[in-house]
């Protein structure tokens, strides 16, 4: 297991550092409980504390949550958004669900590796294997549910992903030191799950959700310049999302078909929304070059929908945004729902609203997403996924570059022949690929989309 500095991590604890909170959890040994590191308790005796990178390795350790810091309730840690090794690829497919869905087996088959392979590693990495990672997950969805509806405990229980009443009991008691009841609140409501998405400050939330704004589909997203909305897809069922954006937060109106999709819907919303970046690493490295004081805490938005997202790059080849935004609701043809890849293979080029030779690139490029030559789920390989895109007639290099930006979340991509992007950097001396900026590439090149050529 990669050793924490214990040094580095009691000043953060001590300094009561926010910019830690989700990198690492304090355990302490005294009271049996771990916190995130601005845990605003006194600070705990060195001798005392033991560092873990993961809730799930702390919880398996024997330790339980901070009623007063609420760590489940932390920004995830970056690092497995921007790592693309096999144990990256793994805790992102874990996040969205698919042990859960699909047991250890389901990981590792999507994977490509053994069972034991990937538990080893999860293990020797983080400190706990793929059941504790997903069963500290499911103990966090269990809350939320608890904390913001009025479903019954067995309900929420089978919602969470709990194989019976006594385990999730039994887990909620292990996890928080509280009952199910004792964790519900008084004003719960039925409909709408009210989220409270945690992220790391600064954060620029008003130009995030504008990217996202400005590319809305007709009938599947929308914005109104302060909230954007859009319809979901998920593994059991659909749902729609409202965000607005606040200085340390997002907060998210949900609304799903099956309560077994709240885990994966927030999972996919921090994702597509970067809420677990960190943008102090990255204004470290782009500072020195680029005036990231003027956007500070910019986010690199990804994709609720990667095989959409590789959909709509395709269809905004040489095209304005406002010509891509149509194109894409030509495409859904008014349907609340973009079309899936299986849907859009179906289809004819002669038959597609654009030039038949773009609706031949998006017809082969959803088949090939269909029949799994092409992935592009949170556990895809990255570099392999660019080398399948590259090999679809009508897709070049910016294309699969920005759906490795967009879809697979890669924070070090360049995007050199993009004329905005290269107008930008020739006006200030820089070099539009950039090397200086590894290993935050993808977000300078939002910064020169932002900055344009003023």
């Amino acid at each position: 297991m990669d050793t924490l500095d214990f040094d580095a991590c009691y000043r953060a604890v001590a300094s009561r550092d926010e910019r830690f909170d989700g990198w690492f959890y304090t355990a302490v040994r005294t009271t049996g409980i771990y916190c995130r590191p601005s845990c605003p308790a006194i600070t705990p005796k060195r001798r005392n504390v033991e560092f873990h990178h993961t809730a799930a390795s702390a919880q398996s350790a024997g330790f339980r949550a901070c009623k007063r810091c609420r760590p489940d309730a932390s920004p995830g840690s970056p690092e497995w958004n921007v790592r693309s090794d096999l144990v990256g690829r793994a805790m992102r497919l874990i996040t969205d669900g698919v042990v859960d869905r699909e047991g250890v087996a389901g990981l590792a088959d999507a994977l490509g590796y053994t069972q034991r392979h990937v538990t080893r590693l999860l293990t020797a990495e983080v400190g706990a294997g793929p059941l504790a990672i997903a069963r500290a997950n499911r103990a966090r969805t269990a809350r939320v549910l608890l904390k913001n509806t009025a479903m019954s405990a067995a309900d929420v229980a089978f919602a969470a992903g709990f194989g019976s009443i006594r385990q999730f009991n039994d887990t909620i008691r292990e996890v928080y030191s509280a009952t199910p009841g004792d964790l519900r609140r008084s004003d719960t409501h039925t409909g709408s799950i009210s989220l409270r998405l945690a992220t790391r400050q600064p954060f620029a939330g008003d130009a995030l959700l504008a990217f996202l704004g400005q590319r809305a589909i007709p009938g599947v997203e929308s914005w109104d310049g302060t909230t954007f909305s859009r319809s979901m897809r998920l593994p059991h069922g659909v749902g729609t999302a409202r965000i607005t954006a606040h200085e340390d937060h997002c907060h998210a109106t949900v609304q799903i078909e099956d309560v077994r999709d709240l885990a994966p819907a927030v999972s996919r919303l921090r994702r597509m929304l970067d809420l677990d970046a960190d943008p102090v690493a990255v204004a470290d490295v782009l500072g020195q070059t680029l005036p990231v004081a003027r956007i500070p805490g910019l986010r690199s938005p990804r994709a609720f929908d990667p095989e959409e997202t590789a959909i709509r790059a395709v269809l905004g080849q040489q095209i304005s945004v406002a010509a891509a935004r149509t194109a894409a609701g030509r495409l859904a043809d008014g349907g609340s729902l973009f079309p899936t890849s299986a849907q859009i293979a179906a289809m004819s080029a002669e038959d597609l609203p654009m030039p038949r030779r773009r609706g031949a690139t998006v017809i082969e490029l959803a088949r090939r997403m269909d029949t799994g030559q092409v992935h592009l789920d949170p556990g895809a390989d990255w570099d392999e996924a660019e080398r399948n895109l590259l090999a679809i007639p009508g897709i070049g290099p910016w294309t699969a570059k920005y759906i490795r930006m967009r879809s697979l979340g890669d924070p070090d991509v360049s995007l050199p022949t993009d004329l905005g992007i290269a107008r930008a950097a020739h006006a200030r001396g820089l070099d539009p690929d950039g090397p200086r900026w590894k290993p935050w590439r993808t977000y300078a090149m939002h910064y020169l989309w932002n900055l344009g050529d003023d």
